[in-house]
């Protein structure tokens, strides 16, 4: 394999490792390795969780449907989830997210875009899917920094509805800030995932 695809034994053993971790394959001393089915990760999407290359790769691996949302100043409930300041006007669209092939939502999520933005807001295709790809060539913004806040918390009615779940059941809520090199915030997404369907994965190099 090294020699097939010209990379070091050191680069295949990493990537090897890396993919067990996020527990898409099963390594087993001589029985060699083996993708694993969806059914042995619990049935989950599996998103991992290492670099902004990462945090951003289920959205090239599911898709998203969005409608037009209104203007206005962020919700209170997630501003005050917030420590930075988030005064202004928000744009919101609301997404609900597939794996292809599942009839069930993996997820449901609010993107909220600063005025700071501009016309570019207005600009967004929303039936390509991804808007943060769109923001920064449309408005020309660069990321900073991204945060991310991940809490274990109860549908409300409007959240059940879409994801199909239970009100009042788990779900997994994810808030993304989005920072520009100055440090100032231009993307809130929040996302709410069933507990069944959705999964992070990690892995932690330890230092030498």
């Amino acid at each position: 394999m090294p020699e097939r695809f010209d990379v070091s034994r050191f680069t295949v053993r990493e990537a090897l490792r890396r993919l067990e971790a996020e527990g898409l394959i099963q390594r087993k001393r001589g029985s060699g390795t083996t993708v694993q089915p969806a059914a042995a990760r619990g049935g989950a999407l599996h998103q991992p969780l290492s670099n902004v290359g990462e945090l951003l790769q289920y959205a090239r691996d599911s898709e998203i449907i969005y409608t037009a949302g209104e203007s206005g100043p962020l919700p209170f409930e997630v501003a005050e989830q917030i420590a930075e300041s988030t005064k202004g006007a928000w744009t919101c669209h609301r997404g609900v997210r597939r794996h292809p092939g599942d009839a069930l939502p993996i997820a449901v999520t609010d993107v909220y875009f600063h005025e700071m933005l501009g016309d570019a807001i207005g600009e967004l295709d929303l039936a390509k899917g991804s808007l943060f790809s769109q923001v920064e060539q449309l408005a020309g913004v660069r990321i900073g920094k991204i945060t991310q806040d991940i809490q274990a918390v109860a549908a409300d009615a409007d959240t059940a509805k879409v994801l199909e779940v239970d009100e009042g059941g788990p779900v997994l809520r994810i808030l993304r800030c989005y920072f520009n090199p100055d440090g100032t915030i231009f993307e809130i997404s929040v996302s709410h995932h069933p507990g069944d369907r959705f999964a992070y994965a990690m892995h932690i190099d330890v230092e030498a």
